[in-house]
């Protein structure tokens, strides 16, 4: 049950950071939010809970040197479960602040990364790396800095 309410709360949790880093890019607000690592304390706190929760004997020797279809077992338990499903979030969400604030810092566009880097992380960060290699050799980031709405 705690589990659960774990899951739900870091799904719910983290979206409002998303949205503003989407949809409000240049406010101040969001860039003040953003600024900070505060919102990562009360996920990290619920990734730490569901870590301990998870780790008995049988886990620590499965993880230890695994194999997939060990994983597969492991994931099966909905501990573990939340417990990678968190630590997914928390990775994902700091990789699109990592992408946010490069936006800010250097004028490169984001919205497309973020979105994908919401959905599926390393795809949204591979996005934004592409993305800055192309702005850099297509219009020259100093080009691109100070037009405000870009990224």
């Amino acid at each position: 049950m705690i589990y659960e309410y774990l899951y739900n709360s870091a799904n719910i949790f983290v979206l409002p950071f998303w949205l503003l880093m989407v949809l409000f890019p240049g406010w101040s607000v969001t860039r003040r939010i953003m600024a900070s690592t505060l919102p990562f304390v009360p996920i990290a706190l619920a990734y730490i809970y569901c870590f301990i929760a998870s780790v008995d004997p049988n886990t620590l020797e499965s993880f230890a040197n695994p194999t997939l279809s060990q994983l597969a077992s492991l994931f099966a338990d909905e501990r573990v479960m939340a417990t990678g499903w968190i630590h997914f979030i928390v990775m994902d969400l700091f990789v699109g602040r990592w992408i946010y604030g490069q936006g800010q810092e250097k004028g490169i566009w984001t919205r497309h990364s973020l979105v994908l880097c919401l959905f599926a992380g390393p795809v949204g960060l591979l996005s934004h790396l592409i993305t800055t290699q192309l702005q850099e050799r297509v219009f020259g980031l100093s080009e691109v800095n100070g037009i405000e709405g870009v990224v």
